[in-house]
């Protein structure tokens, strides 16, 4: 493999990285405005809220299973059970790989939890009123 494809490949596999870190918290942030949206939306029109409980139920088990697939390919580019480096700090490329893998869990993390909470007021009303 020469340099040059070397690089190209580095390239790609650092912006499906930078892909990797944003899309955690953008399904959070589609899961709450659809959650929020949707509840104001049937709330508003007198519509049935045990429909609204099983829509955002499904809704939110779709979002955490996409974001525990997310935090699981974030794992495995972290690697840190293979290597036993906590750290990143030499300025490599395959330590900055590493360092983007480390933050995209953690960020799926975040947006696990947050999805979590935002869906229990939504699964746990009982009425509009």
């Amino acid at each position: 493999m020469t340099n040059r494809q070397q690089e190209v490949r580095e390239f790609r596999d650092e912006a499906l990285s930078l892909w990797r870190i944003t899309f955690g918290p953008v399904i959070w942030a589609t899961h709450f405005v659809a959650c929020y949206g949707l509840t104001s939306l049937i709330c508003a029109t007198d519509g049935q809220v045990d429909e609204l409980r099983l829509g955002i139920g499904i809704g939110t088990l779709v979002a955490l299973v996409g974001i525990a697939w997310l935090g699981w390919q974030a794992w495995r580019q972290w690697d840190v059970l293979h290597n036993r480096d906590w750290e990143n700090d030499s300025g490599t490329s395959q330590d900055r790989h590493q360092f983007l893998g480390h933050a995209a869990f953690l960020l799926a993390i975040i947006s696990f939890i947050g999805v979590t909470y935002v869906s229990l007021p939504a699964l746990l009303i009982g009425t509009c009123q």
